[in-house]
């Protein structure tokens, strides 16, 4: 799974543009855990921090929005540098 998620990150990052909905939620699932909410068209994942970048996602016709997408990105980069100095 973790290749795949790799994968993912990585073919998402070249092209933010054109990113299928689903791939998008397999990535900030393994990120952020399971939305918070869902149900309808927006997923709300939870982060551990306040404000920006916030994690808010959209299906539009199977596909993710690509200012969503730069923000999932953003929040990723967070998260890792944060888990690295932890470290």
């Amino acid at each position: 799974m973790m290749g795949k998620i790799k994968d993912i990150f990585k073919q998402i990052k070249q092209n933010p543009s054109n990113v299928r909905f689903s791939d998008l939620c397999k990535l900030c699932e393994h990120y952020f855990g399971k939305a918070r909410q869902s149900g309808s068209s927006h997923k709300i994942y939870k982060t551990p921090w306040q404000g920006d970048p916030r994690v808010n996602i959209q299906n539009n016709r199977g596909k993710a929005k690509a200012y969503q997408v730069k923000q999932v990105l953003k929040a990723i980069e967070r998260l890792e540098m944060e888990n690295a100095i932890k470290k």
